[in-house]
């Protein structure tokens, strides 16, 4: 049974954002245990570990709340009224506002987009210092509607990989895509680094860093030092060693084996970091560590220390725990030569990036590349050693039980402070979406419905043992339409599963696409049958399926079912689960067939019945209002795997696929602009748009 919460503990933790209650649907209401509130508001920082404990907590923050001018952020959306907090400044109150440009201005008039510095200095002598964020009051709405591939790039091969798909492997696909099939875009999996370290975790969604990109997705020979490598023969070795890998992975059946892949990359990185730099890569490199800065000296830090120490900071000796103690700083100096390398491997990753989407742009795509966002990072990796002043020890982010999950989610990733990430204007979430478009054409947030709350779980804990923590979500939003704009990108956000009321309108106000996929698109508020195309919003993309979900192919032969029955996933009898599957995908093909779509299909006489069937669930998304239309590139080869299967870990081999066809056989890129199959599904987008 729940322990009752107090009405001091009650009061003080909506004073801190701290839910005391949610609710999984409109009709019930789920309390938090006093437990998980009163660890939630250790983790903020505050003690309401007894009720006399908790009455002080509760005293002090009504003193700090009543005396405060300012609020340490404040937001102005450009062109609309002032923020409420200096419009309820006390009359007579001066302002002085420095501007991000170096400007000072004594109004908020004309204020032009950026975070600057405003100063009150009230009548009665008191003064505060907060953040302004002046922010367009939205994102532009894409011209025109675009489609474009879905693809996790580790799984894209092709003939020069070295064991996985490579940033040399998305330019051509985004080249190719753009100029043969005239899609506008190409949206790949969260790059960012991972954790070091036999067995490397293969999930994209729990990285090392969010702030800086993965060198294993390097295309080792397109560095300009490689020509001029002084061991050539050694070179020679390691690509033939990558082309054995590769060919384990494309002819033997072997899985995408990322260990082995950086081990050679690694290796040869070295080599070519021993070649100096010319004057003007140099220059072009000194112009990298300067705009990075402290970001970029933590990471290169971390991973040097990692080398020595292995991957989990909390593990370290107690004086490198800390990046800002004088022990990490000798560390520091101490493996200069590791660090450079590091710092000269973030560079190299982040300028053929940025050429992938120079070439993707080339090729005219509207968008060009749509990187993932992922939600977190790892406990023990780069970010979290370098940014443990904003996140939250002991804590954990993840989901309460729903109708899906009855247990409960914990994704094992430390939450960001809310109350310091304000008092820091936001720093480093700022840095972090200033970094990612810089080389995207779009970003897509995973979970963005945590820019508004998360759920977090007490570590040790169940996560049914958690509860919600609010962030301000006019700000996180303000500042992602500021740093999109200023880089003339889109922003998507992931809003599947329960989502709170007015997330999606506060979304959709400020220009925010959202994400819908067909076989969530149900009429949940009438007869609960398939969604007619016009129905469905504008303001998304629309696919088929995510990298979670079964491949089309698969819902459609109900293979997904006898998968999770294989290993065990299901809840209920087999028998259960296949005739829900059944019925759910008849009704969909029933209204298909009603909408005429299963007719005219392109591909010939020869095409089967699912490629037909395939064909048609796309020309329905194109029925759809919606400006993005994504097509998973494993179902333009009919592939029945999915890339992550929700619920496993070593049951099913999750994140380490290849791309592959109908039975199973892996399709290098080279084959996929080649397959007819692909081609007929593209020429479906091509005829309709």
């Amino acid at each position: 049974m729940t322990e009752p919460l107090g009405e001091d503990l009650t009061r003080l933790a909506a004073l801190h954002g701290v839910a005391v209650s949610f609710q999984p649907s409109p009709d019930r209401t789920v309390t938090a245990s006093a437990a998980a509130v009163t660890r939630a508001l250790a983790a903020l920082g505050v003690d309401a570990g007894t009720p006399e404990a908790t009455r002080a907590a509760l005293a002090a923050r009504e003193r700090e709340l009543a005396g405060r001018l300012l609020p340490p952020t404040v937001v102005r959306w450009s062109g609309g009224d002032g923020p409420d907090a200096l419009a309820d400044l006390p009359e007579g109150t001066r302002l002085l506002i420095e501007t991000e440009q170096g400007e000072t201005r004594a109004s908020l008039a004309q204020l032009p987009p950026g975070v600057h510095t405003v100063t009150a200095t009230a009548p009665d002598g008191r003064t505060a210092r907060a953040h302004l964020v002046v922010a367009p009051p939205r994102l532009p709405t894409p011209t025109g509607r675009s489609y474009g591939l879905l693809v996790q790039l580790y799984s894209l091969l092709s003939g020069r990989s070295w064991g996985m798909g490579d940033l040399g492997d998305l330019a051509e696909l985004a080249g190719w895509a753009g100029r043969a099939l005239g899609a506008g875009f190409v949206q790949v999996n969260p790059l960012h680094a991972a954790v070091p370290g036999a067995p490397t975790d293969p999930s994209p969604y729990r990285p090392s860093s969010r702030r800086f990109p993965d060198p294993v997705h390097l295309r080792i020979e397109d560095v300009p030092e490689f020509a001029y490598v002084t061991d050539p023969e050694r070179l020679r070795g390691l690509r033939e060693r990558a082309a054995r890998l590769r060919e384990t992975v494309l002819g033997k059946g072997a899985l995408i084996d990322r260990d082995a892949v950086w081990e050679l990359k690694r290796e040869a990185l070295e080599l070519i970091a021993a070649v100096p730099l010319g004057p003007g890569r140099r220059a072009a490199y000194c112009d990298f560590l300067a705009r990075e800065g402290q970001s970029l000296e933590d990471h290169a830090t971390w991973c040097a220390l990692a080398e020595v120490h292995g991957s989990d900071w909390h593990r370290w000796p107690q004086g490198l725990r800390d990046p800002r103690s004088a022990d990490t700083a000798r560390a520091r100096l101490e493996l200069m030569d590791r660090v450079d390398l590091h710092s000269r491997l973030a560079w190299l990753t982040d300028t053929q990036l940025t050429a992938a989407q120079r070439t993707a742009r080339e090729a005219g795509m509207p968008l060009g590349i749509v990187h993932d966002l992922a939600v977190g990072v790892h406990p023990g990796g780069a970010d979290a050693w370098a940014q443990q002043d904003h996140l939250a020890a002991g804590m954990s982010v993840g989901a309460p039980p729903d109708a899906f999950n009855a247990r409960g989610q914990d994704w094992g990733l430390p939450p960001w402070r809310p109350d310091r990430l304000a008092e820091s204007g936001y720093a480093p979430y700022r840095r972090l979406l200033r970094a990612l478009f810089r080389y995207a054409g779009a970003l897509r947030i995973d979970h963005v419905m945590g820019l508004f709350r998360l759920w977090w779980v007490p570590q040790g804990e169940p996560p049914t043992e958690g509860t919600y923590v609010r962030y301000d979500a006019e700000a996180m939003l303000a500042l992602l339409v500021l740093e999109a704009s200023r880089a003339g990108a889109v922003v998507i956000g992931e809003d599947l599963g329960t989502v709170e009321p007015g997330v999606r309108e506060a979304l959709r106000e400020r220009g925010v696409l959202g994400t819908s996929v067909l076989w969530f698109e149900r009429d949940w508020d009438g007869d609960g049958r398939p969604l007619a195309p016009d129905a469905w919003r504008a303001d998304c993309l629309a696919t088929a399926t995510t990298h979670d979900l079964p491949s089309t192919a698969a819902r459609l032969t109900g293979e997904h079912v006898e998968l999770r029955d294989r290993l065990d996933l299901l809840n209920r009898p087999v028998e259960e689960e296949r005739a829900e599957a059944a019925a759910d995908t008849g009704e969909w093909l029933d209204l298909l067939s009603r909408l005429d779509l299963l007719q005219g299909t392109g591909g010939g006489a020869d095409t089967s019945s699912e490629e037909a069937e395939i064909q048609a669930v796309h020309r329905f998304l194109l029925r759809t209002p919606a400006r993005m239309i994504g097509v998973w590139l494993p179902d333009a080869v009919g592939d029945r795997r999915p890339q992550n299967l929700p619920g496993t870990w070593d049951q099913y081999p999750n994140w380490r696929l290849p791309v592959a066809d109908a039975e199973g056989r892996p399709v290098t890129l080279e084959e996929l602009a080649a397959s007819s199959r692909l081609h007929a599904l593209m020429e479906v987008l091509r005829e309709e748009r």
